[in-house]
């Protein structure tokens, strides 16, 4: 199949449009990987059909390296009627399915976009950034400058209400809530680079400030708790944000994304750390998240609790990736497909 480059993305997009289906179009290429990024899809989009377009979901990946690269083709809605020159007959895709999501469907993406004009005056178009089974996410042009809308499926926290009780106890920490709504919210923008590439300085901003948080939050359970439980080695049950890789890290030390944050052990987090960062600055991270707990638990064993948690937190990563497969639409699934498997896999695994 010579359209499928695993070192690209290419896509072909099946259309929906007012007057009904339109057809699909042919094998178009894309200039970054990530299958869930679809801005420049519908860029290419609106550049062939000359009407702006929603991307609703992912039908089928092949080849590539989940997520990224590959030909994937596209549910896509366009917001008017297309110019069908460049389109082919092709079969229609289903209009719903079992767990679906409400962005996904004919309609949702728009209805998004009308909540959100109900708290903000934008001054341009509203653009789709990505979407796929775990979020969506516009960025709204405003005077003030953009804002960011997210929806979010119904197993994840209440993103708003999450971000609200951080900013009770460190208002520093978190974007600015505008609106919310369930499985929705709009927040404030957050410039600045993240923190993929991070640094011994970008840990001590960021950790010391989330414990602390996180020792100010502590108490009975205010959200779901983990479904793993670990020893507490002196340190409390508390908000966990839990995907804390520094890629949700501003170097502005703003936390960002916290949809899939549980109530549970601290050392979770550092873990997600360890995960997702070179070994270079392993030891920076350890010294750093267990001092900043000394401090303000001086009985604790927070070291003791880091060891403890690798094996943890890989059995809770496969809870989680479990709950994403068994509640998300089967052709969306390839996302997710041997996560669970492989986090079990390294929770077995001796510790080095």
């Amino acid at each position: 199949m010579t359209d499928v480059h695993p070192g690209q993305r290419t896509f072909i997009a099946l259309v929906s449009a007012p007057g009904g289906f339109a057809g699909r179009t042919g094998v178009l290429p894309a200039p970054t990987l990530d299958w869930y990024h679809v801005e420049p899809v519908n860029e290419a989009l609106e550049a062939l059909l000359g009407v702006p377009t929603h991307v609703l979901r992912l039908i089928t990946a092949v080849g590539g390296d989940t997520p990224c690269g590959g030909l994937v083709t596209y549910h896509v809605e366009a917001l008017g009627e297309p110019d069908r020159t460049h389109l082919h007959p092709a079969e229609e895709p289903d209009h719903d399915a079992e767990f679906r999501l409400p962005y996904a469907k004919l309609g949702g993406p728009s209805a998004l976009v009308a909540w959100a004009d109900e708290h903000v005056e934008r001054t341009g178009r509203a653009v789709q950034v990505r979407t796929w089974n775990l979020s969506t996410v516009h960025r709204l042009p405003t005077a003030r400058g953009p804002v960011w809308l997210k929806a979010v499926p119904p197993f994840f926290a209440d993103e708003g209400a999450v971000i609200e009780m951080v900013a009770e106890v460190a208002p520093g920490l978190v974007p600015r809530v505008i609106a919310q709504a369930p499985q929705r919210v709009l927040l404030s923008d957050e410039p600045g680079d993240d923190c993929w590439h991070v640094t011994p300085e970008d840990i001590r901003t960021v950790v010391p400030r989330w414990v602390a948080a996180q020792h100010a939050l502590a108490g009975p359970p205010r959200i779901r708790p983990t479904a793993v439980p670990m020893p507490d080695f002196g340190l409390p049950d508390t908000l966990t944000h839990g995907d804390f890789h520094p890629g949700n890290w501003r170097r502005t030390g703003r936390i960002i994304d916290w949809s899939d944050a549980v109530w549970g052990h601290p050392a979770l987090d550092a873990r997600r750390v360890l995960e997702f960062t070179r070994p270079e600055v392993h030891d920076v991270l350890r010294q750093v998240w267990s001092e900043a707990w000394l401090r303000l638990r001086p009985d604790s064993r927070p070291l003791e609790a880091l060891d403890v948690a690798r094996r943890a937190s890989h059995l809770h990563n496969a809870v989680k990736y479990q709950q994403f497969l068994d509640n998300v639409e089967e052709s969306e699934r390839i996302y997710h497909a041997g996560d669970a498997e492989g986090e079990l896999r390294a929770a077995l695994r001796p510790a080095r």
